[in-house]
């Protein structure tokens, strides 16, 4: 006769971290972060590397003369935040999003042309995937007003969209932009829905009337640039070389000073000799008065002299963890600082996300070409491998279809062991196909990198919760979280 043995339990996936006095875990499952007590560790110690069953879990808590009720609620409770399980628990990653699922946004590329010659865009540099030829150079009105009205049809029952626009630089075609926010406020109005925007530019042909317009019609902005001068002109440079920080320095100013309506943000692309984190943001905060600053790494697919070797980005690494600490000093006393990088993990982690994919593309979020080609975000537009339909038919389901499910996390082997994949899941699409030739590919080389500035996110996340919840809060507000 066979004997069934009862199931045991065993530990959740989780990754435990100590801040502000105090023990956390992140549980994996669920992207949810938990406070615990020294009954929840017991719980946790007694089961680490060993598995047990119910009864003798409850006798092992309460000990010699202990309450055995307390122990069985407390185990009860365990189970069912799922801190245990009881069993072997299926591998925990978020189900896919519906087919059907509401396109939110698009990024309108309303130009391939740009006035700059940064050595290391994607989009033009020795990584492009782009193939332009003998496609239009600039998005037409006719383009753009299909872009709206597929985006509207498309985002069934959501209340508000998102245009957008981008380059080359974004406003080499101004002159659509304007015409596109007109039709775009009026058909979504007739809709019933809400619009917002946005804009990406290199600020070269700022002018004071552009100002107004996009202060006047809440265009939010990002600036990409660099940094002071030196930094700023070590790559982001004319076609003749000539660096770019003495034109956008008044027109910054004159953007920031009378752009009322949206923060004003700027966007730091990391490459080699440009990774003095801190310098950059002082001088993009305090000297130009941006409201917010981020960081990213160059997207290099091999050695370039601009990519950052790994003592490059351990110093990245060193250069965000201050700026981190200074963020946590400026939450701790009921302060906003300017450090995107944390304020989005801060964000995600508020809101418990557990994505089934690296960001919103190909899903919530496409890009639009100026041929009116569909893609999967603006990194991928006027690709031709990367198509995923027109504005003229709609979307590709079986293109998107396969995107989106080489790229969730459940597809990638490398991330099943990873306890940072509800924030993570794997990294950008586009990151892995310049890097592996493979948008569902794992960004393997980042994933070090990104566990540290998790749990470095983490720490925060736990020290606000000990001293100051309100600011958690009160953050989760401003950013529409809560």
């Amino acid at each position: 006769m066979t004997v069934m043995q009862a199931p045991a339990y065993r530990r959740a996936e989780y990754h435990g971290f100590a801040a502000g006095g105090s023990d956390f875990v992140y549980l994996v499952s669920a992207g949810a972060i938990f406070e615990i007590d020294a009954q929840v560790q017991a719980v946790l110690d007694r089961l680490d590397g060993q598995e047990l069953g119910h009864a003798a879990l409850v006798r092992e808590l309460a000990g010699e003369g202990g309450d055995l009720a307390e122990a069985e609620a407390l185990v009860r409770e365990l189970r069912a935040v799922q801190l245990i399980h009881l069993g072997a628990a299926p591998l925990s990653v978020p189900e896919a999003p519906p087919a059907d699922f509401p396109l939110q946004a698009l990024v309108l590329n309303v130009t391939n042309q740009c006035n700059l010659a940064c050595t290391y865009c994607y989009e033009f540099g020795a990584d492009k995937i782009a193939t332009p030829a003998g496609k239009p150079k600039y998005m037409t009105l006719e383009t753009a007003r299909a872009s709206v009205d597929l985006l509207i049809a498309e985002a069934a029952l959501r209340p508000s969209v998102h245009i957008t626009f981008f380059g080359g630089e974004t406003l080499m075609n101004f002159k659509l932009l304007r015409d596109v926010v007109d039709y775009a406020n009026g058909a979504t109005a007739a809709a019933g829905k809400g619009i917002t925007y946005s804009l990406t530019t290199n600020a070269t042909l700022l002018t004071p009337e552009i100002v107004t317009f996009l202060s006047d019609n809440r265009v939010g902005v990002t600036v990409s640039m660099d940094g002071p001068p030196e930094l700023q002109d070590k790559h982001r440079v004319y076609k003749n070389g000539k660096g770019s920080y003495a034109v956008i320095e008044p027109r910054l100013r004159t953007l920031i000073a009378h752009h009322r309506t949206r923060a004003v943000t700027a966007r730091v692309t990391l490459t080699e000799g440009v990774t003095d984190v801190v310098r950059i943001y002082r001088h993009l905060k305090e000297d130009l008065g941006f409201h917010e600053i981020g960081f990213a790494p160059v997207t290099t697919g091999e050695t370039r002299a601009y990519s950052i070797d790994a003592d490059g980005m351990d110093y990245v690494l060193a250069q965000f963890n201050l700026l981190a600490r200074e963020w946590l000093e400026y939450a701790l006393r009921g302060e906003m600082h300017g450090f995107t990088n944390v304020s989005e993990t801060i964000s995600e982690l508020i809101s418990g996300v557990n994505k089934s994919h690296p960001c919103g593309a190909g899903m919530g979020l496409m890009g639009v070409s100026p041929s009116g080609d569909l893609s999967p975000c603006h990194r991928f537009t006027d690709a031709d491998t990367h198509v995923m339909g027109h504005v003229s038919s709609g979307i590709d389901r079986a293109k998107q279809g396969d995107f989106l499910s080489r790229g969730h996390v459940g597809a990638k082997y490398d991330c099943q062991s990873c306890w940072a994949r509800p924030l993570c899941a794997g990294g950008c699409h586009h990151e892995a196909f310049v890097r592996y030739g493979d948008t569902g590919h794992a960004n393997l080389h980042y994933c070090d990198w990104i566990r540290q500035w998790t749990d470095t996110c983490l720490h925060i996340y736990g020290e606000l919760a000990v001293k100051n919840p309100g600011f958690l809060e009160h953050f989760a507000e401003r950013k529409g979280l809560s």
